[in-house]
């Protein structure tokens, strides 16, 4: 950042300076022409020709260095076959005239013809009344004063753009320096937590920073949650196998003569909790992605065409909303309405009615069969692991807890309830909507 910022200090700097320079140096020469340029005027509202035909004023120029010679300062009146009439200050030297110009208005030359002595010369041309000359008028100053008041102005300038430029570059460094200060804040407390000494960032910082010291402590919020689930699911899952393990090694032990259905019948149940915990796994593994997104009519299309397969018999309907999404990954969504509409179509009495409906921030997804329902008082007993109020039909029981598991995960919901219309069951499952 700091050398970024020299380099575009430096370089507006350079072209600043150049355009300034140049601003300030044709001032000077325009004001040092001008003073030139009104000489000459001076001298030739002075001229007229005397009773020889020569040139000559009437008056002196005011100028006291006109007559001092090699004072840096010159005229000189010149004609064609014209003895030139030159200003005192010349003295044995004259100005080289080119008398092919013509030129009605002044016109300024540099010219280096006297040695050691750089000039500078404005001209024109005049026809004097009384006269068919065309008489050449010139003024002549040394460059010297000009050149040197150019070289002070540029030593100047250029000493206060460096000096500009130093300061401006030292402030930028001054001002990165101190503005990323608090990362180095930032820094520390995050050394800190990983030493132990503290488990969030606890500093004050500046607004600039908030944001960030805000997400990363939310981050960390995010990390510890997720790792407390794991270690309750591990505990869980571990205290589910740790019974049916039990039981098959005191039958295994005891030479029991059903041993084999038991292993088979602990077996099951203890496949059923790892299908259960992988589910819930899955599910916390996928919540912190932010991109998370599923499409409800694709996913419910989907259990569709899979549940006609399963069970021929069944009329499924669907309604609602086509457009909206949530904030679930696919492979969950169609999990839970999967559960749900298996469960209506192997429950029911062979009608299913599936409505999405748009509830501003939640979209609710509402399964309604024409089965028997549930009673009141079972309905919050059917969400329990493994519990199954029809044991006629195969099942594992755990279609509804991870229904409602996987909801949660996401900041969801399920209820239970009767349905008017059809007079069976009504499961109604909302999730966060996704924009």
């Amino acid at each position: 950042m700091i050398i970024i910022a020299a380099g575009w200090i430096t370089l507006l700097l350079i072209a600043g300076g150049l355009a300034l320079d140049r601003v300030l140096v044709n001032a000077v020469s325009d004001n040092f022409d001008d003073q030139m340029e009104y000489v000459l005027t001076a001298m030739i509202a002075s001229s007229e020709i005397g009773p020889d035909g020569e040139v000559r004023l009437n008056r002196p120029l005011g100028d006291q260095r006109f007559l001092e010679p090699n004072s840096g300062l010159y005229w000189q009146i010149s004609g064609r076959n014209k003895m030139p009439f030159p200003s005192r200050s010349l003295w044995d030297r004259t100005l080289r005239v080119d008398f092919s110009h013509t030129d009605s208005e002044p016109h300024f030359r540099n010219s280096s013809e006297f040695a050691g002595e750089p000039l500078r010369i404005v001209e024109r041309a005049i026809v004097l009344p009384d006269s068919q000359t065309r008489w050449i008028f010139m003024v002549a100053q040394s460059r010297e004063s000009l050149d040197a008041q150019i070289t002070e102005l540029r030593t100047v300038l250029a000493t206060a753009f460096a000096v500009l430029a130093f300061g401006l570059i030292i402030m930028a460094a001054l001002q990165t320096f101190y503005g990323l200060w608090p990362l180095r804040d930032v820094r520390r407390e995050i050394a800190a937590m990983r030493s132990g000494k503290q488990r969030r960032i606890q500093e004050a910082l500046p607004d600039e920073v908030m944001p960030m010291v805000n997400e990363l402590n939310a981050l960390l919020d995010h990390n510890e949650k997720q790792a407390e689930e794991a270690r309750r699911h591990a505990g869980n899952l571990a205290h589910a196998l740790k019974t049916p393990l039990t039981v098959i090694m005191n039958s295994a032990t005891a030479q029991a003569p059903d041993l084999a259905e038991t292993v088979i019948r602990e077996a099951t149940t203890m496949r059923r909790q790892v299908d259960h915990h992988l589910a819930r796994a899955r599910a916390v593994g996928r919540r912190g992605h932010s991109h998370s997104r599923a499409e409800v009519w694709q996913s419910l299309e989907s259990v569709e065409r899979a549940v006609g397969r399963l069970y021929r018999h069944v009329r499924l309907d669907m309604a609602g909303n086509k457009e909206v999404a949530v904030r679930v990954e696919r492979q969950d969504l169609d999990e839970m309405i999967g559960n749900l509409v298996e469960n209506a179509a192997k429950y029911g009495g062979g009608s299913v009615f599936v409505t999405v409906e748009d509830q501003g921030e939640m979209v609710a997804i509402i399964i309604e069969d024409d089965g028997r329902g549930i009673p009141e008082k079972d309905r919050a007993r059917i969400f329990d692991r493994g519990v199954r109020l029809d044991s006629g039909k195969p099942g594992t029981g755990l279609g509804m807890a991870i229904v409602r598991d996987v909801a949660e995960i996401y900041n969801g919901t399920i209820e239970l309830d009767e349905s008017e219309d059809m007079g069976g069951l009504l499961v109604r499952l909302k999730l966060p909507k996704a924009v």
